[in-house]
């Protein structure tokens, strides 16, 4: 009876139940939880204060027209089943609304507690803070190569790669090793036997999903399939999975932690979180998870708290490039912290100056960060229709997208946080959020809102009329 109220609260409050990495100590946090929030503390609502948009310089009526007409156009295109928008600005949530459900054919009602699959902002909302933490540590130098912090990579043309260029992805591996494909058989697209079986085991103990359980050896030969992949030389920019993967394990060297376990006892325990975390299954019922997609080629079945990335899958749900899951209260925290120069409610859990390092542009190449991304650098002034990720985004932003269809970006300039959360690969990979520019369009919503108005928007709005 507990855990049904429990469940039923979650769904019209904006709280949920820490993570954490042990059943019986997530057991104590949920009754602990659940005791506090019986008698009114919502612990979300102190985290992250509420102001209304008038309040920090934004018109909130233009602004909620324009962010429910697109967020509504999303759903009726087919863009995404359901998503969820949350705006912060000082600090303050001032815009925070889910929409649609969490599949075409199911009514249930996505809300703002939903919990998603992140994608690859777990690479900055987990593995890049990590490496913040190392770094402020002195226990990581980004002058130093792969080899220093992975002894099973030294005998390698793997071992001389330099830290920082593998963060900014111009380190030269491959964007990713296809590792499932190793494991089903390519005509029928089936597991193959000697790799997977329907129940845990000792032998057979990684979940891949629901009834699919990997050997539990085999992470082995996957991290000597990345030391295998051929590097791509002259070295150049190029997006990489693999990049991540490889700095979640120099996490766990350093630390001794795996990289779930880092990122959860340095920033989400103590910032007081209560959704973000990986593996979800084990601490949450499914109907506070969004579902993705009908994986129709290796998994064969409607993935639901499980991760979606094939890899980060095969590797039992946590990786340094997928696997995390959070709501859009909790991913915000995060982002605020960064965007108050490594502080949260007092706490110091970055240095400032870590922070401005890393968020930086840091190469003459790309556009990237050192983990994160950021703005096309000629964002305000190309004749491209869609600059990437706004228009009207100052170069101090930076932020990450997800496959699955997430994007958070902060913007110091005007001390904005911007999370938008959907299931876009749910049921299938549909290409509608790209098309019609959704997460993009409702970012520039958000500058347009500002009061006074911004005068290089209002200029380029006059020289440009919408269509």
């Amino acid at each position: 009876m507990q855990k049904i109220s429990f469940i039923l609260f979650l769904l019209l409050a904006p709280a949920v139940v820490v993570f954490s990495q042990t059943s019986n100590k997530n057991a104590t946090q949920v009754n602990k939880l659940f005791s506090e929030q019986q008698s009114g503390k919502i612990l979300s609502r102190e985290i992250l204060p509420f102001a209304t948009p008038e309040s920090e310089g934004l018109n909130g009526k233009k602004m909620a027209s324009a962010i429910d007409s697109i967020a509504i156009l999303g759903i009726d295109k087919k863009a995404y089943p359901g998503c969820v928008v949350l705006i912060m600005r000082n600090g303050k949530i001032v815009f925070e609304k889910a929409y649609g459900t969490y599949s075409y054919d199911d009514p249930t009602p996505m809300t703002v507690n939903s919990i998603f699959d992140m994608a690859s902002v777990t690479k900055v909302a987990a593995t890049t803070i990590s490496t913040m933490k190392l770094y402020d540590e002195g226990k990581l130098r980004l002058d130093k190569t792969l080899g220093t912090y992975l002894p099973w990579v030294r005998h390698s043309d793997k071992s001389d790669l330099n830290i920082r260029d593998i963060m900014l992805h111009q380190a030269g591996l491959v964007p990713d090793v296809v590792f499932y494909l190793k494991t089903i058989d390519t005509a029928t697209k089936t597991p193959l036997p000697e790799f997977y079986r329907s129940d845990s085991s000792a032998e057979f103990g990684v979940r891949v999903a629901q009834h699919l359980y990997l050997r539990s050896d085999y992470w082995k030969t996957m991290d000597q399939s990345i030391v295998d992949s051929k590097l791509i030389l002259p070295a150049k920019y190029l997006y990489s999975d693999n990049d991540f993967i490889l700095m979640g394990d120099i996490v766990q060297a350093i630390s001794g932690l795996r990289i779930d376990k880092f990122v959860y006892e340095n920033f989400y325990k103590p910032m007081g979180l209560t959704s973000i975390g990986f593996n979800p299954r084990n601490h949450f019922d499914t109907s506070l998870i969004a579902p993705t997609e009908w994986d129709t080629y290796f998994r064969h079945q409607h993935l639901h708290g499980d991760v979606h990335d094939e890899g980060a899958a095969m590797f039992g749900g946590v990786s340094g490039h997928a696997g995390l899951f959070s709501n859009a209260g909790d991913i915000g925290a995060i982002f605020q912290m960064l965007l108050n120069d490594g502080n949260f409610n007092g706490r110091q859990y970055i240095k400032p100056e870590t922070v401005k390092l890393f968020t930086a542009y840091n190469s003459s190449i790309s556009r990237r960060g050192i983990g994160f991304d950021k703005p096309q650098k000629d964002n305000y002034t190309t004749t491209d229709r869609r600059p990437y990720p706004s228009r009207f985004a100052s170069p101090l932003t930076f932020g990450h997208t997800g496959y699955t269809g997430t994007a958070v970006w902060v913007d110091p300039e005007y001390n904005l946080v911007y999370v938008f959360l959907s299931n876009r690969v749910n049921p299938t990979r549909s290409n509608e959020l790209y098309r019609y520019n959704i997460r993009g369009a409702i970012e520039d919503a958000v500058y347009e809102a500002m009061t006074p108005p911004l005068p290089e928007i209002t200029q380029w709005l006059e020289n440009n009329p919408k269509e």
